[in-house]
């Protein structure tokens, strides 16, 4: 890696991949969903998707030509392919991709092994870790289970169990119990190395009780969330799915802790939404992904002293056309000018940094409330007490639940 390479970035939001390699002495070339300003701000160039990537025929063809469109303009100084959320799903459209680029990261087949929940489970019981029972046959009990989407991200796929078999490429997860968080790593093929272990939490709509909402890094000498030995199993854990699957790069592994008991839910291998949080040691993260992708482990500094997090606000009403708005310097994923926001969905995020993880998660709902103000027109202190109060309430029994990425 020399300093002015072009990397290409593929994700359903790519604006924290694109500023993570601008971070690195990178130029990124950005294919995403959203087209974000801040994204447009730090990509030499960018592509906009419709719809989700690897969606059927037309999604798939799509993203090969935006690739190749942005591969043409990057020139020959690439290092490859870095992918992001949007492609847990589709290992076939990932081959393709592997066909035509140097992907950076977690290959296919690494990626199949993983995210194919029936594989996945049955991994898990080879190696003895624990993971809640998965199936898609009908469930007597519904209460009991949920229904998942098979490379899902972000919780918003996640309900309580319908009726009768699971449908087309849904799957079943049984209930546990737990509070959500994660432990994010770096891995080359071999051997882990542990960046953080994270608490997140979700924001409950009323069709997307799991919701991610958003999470936090904890400082360096914060003491640790989980007993030692229970780290250690963890992390052994994922060092053997590690040594299983040929996992490379920068990753994830979503649980849920109870008392003594743990569950590992799912491995995310990818850069995911901590990523703004975990980027701020000496080394670039970036950087050392690629390390860890050529399979040689990097060096990784000292955590940062301070925490970290981030939190994404979702829209409360519709918008047909974000009007400009003075943008606070804490806010990334910005839409454009005149961009389309659905009702729901993700708006921007705030991110904060501070001593300890409560003083982070108290900034958190602070500048969520000044978003929430701005998008009102408020100018009062009114509209922060109540976005307080509502995401206190959602560390609630769907947080407890979700354990989910974005």
């Amino acid at each position: 890696m020399r300093e002015g390479d072009a990397v290409l970035i593929a994700a359903q939001s790519g604006r924290a991949l694109a500023q993570a390699a601008r971070r690195a002495g990178l130029r990124p070339y950005v294919l995403d969903l959203f087209g974000d300003a801040d994204t447009l701000e730090l990509a030499d160039a960018h592509r906009t998707l419709p719809g989700r990537f690897g969606t059927g025929r037309h999604g798939t063809d799509a993203v090969l030509w935006g690739l190749e469109a942005l591969a043409g303009l990057a020139g020959n100084r690439t290092l490859g392919v870095i992918l992001g959320s949007g492609f847990e799903g589709s290992p076939r459209l990932m081959a393709r991709i592997a066909a035509r680029h140097r992907l950076i990261g977690a290959g296919p087949g690494t990626v199949a092994a993983l995210k194919d929940p029936m594989l996945f489970a049955a991994l898990c019981e080879r190696l003895a870790i624990p993971h809640p029972p998965v199936t898609t046959a009908p469930r007597v009990d519904r209460a009991a289970w949920l229904t998942k989407r098979a490379g899902g991200s972000g919780g918003s796929h996640i309900r309580t169990a319908t009726a009768g078999a699971a449908p087309p490429e849904h799957y079943f997860q049984a209930r546990v119990p737990g509070r959500a968080c994660a432990l994010n790593f770096m891995a080359d093929g071999r051997n882990v190395a542990v960046l953080s272990f994270t608490e997140q939490w979700s924001r409950p709509s009323a069709l997307r009780p799991f919701r991610f909402a958003g999470a936090i890094a904890p400082g360096r000498h914060e003491p640790s969330r989980v007993p030692a030995d229970q780290l250690a199993a963890m992390t052994d854990a994922i060092a053997r799915l590690i040594q299983a699957t040929a996992l490379r790069g920068l990753a994830s592994a979503d649980l849920l802790v109870d008392g003594g008991s743990w569950w590992l839910l799912e491995i995310n291998p990818r850069p995911g939404a901590t990523l703004d949080a975990l980027d701020r040691r000496p080394t670039p993260l970036l950087a050392a992904h690629i390390e860890a992708s050529l399979g040689c482990m990097p060096r990784l500094d000292a955590p940062p002293v301070d925490a970290a997090g981030s939190e994404i606000c979702y829209a409360a009403r519709r918008y047909a056309s974000v009007q400009p708005l003075d943008w606070p310097d804490f806010t990334r994923d910005r839409p454009r000018d005149g961009s389309f926001v659905a009702r729901d969905a993700p708006f921007c995020t705030v991110t904060a940094h501070g001593l300890d993880t409560a003083a982070v998660r108290h900034a958190l709902r602070e500048r969520a409330g000044t978003i929430a103000a701005l998008l009102d027109g408020r100018t009062n202190q009114d509209g922060y007490r109540y976005q307080a109060a509502e995401h206190q309430q959602a560390d609630g029994p769907a947080d407890r639940q979700a354990g989910r990425r974005r």
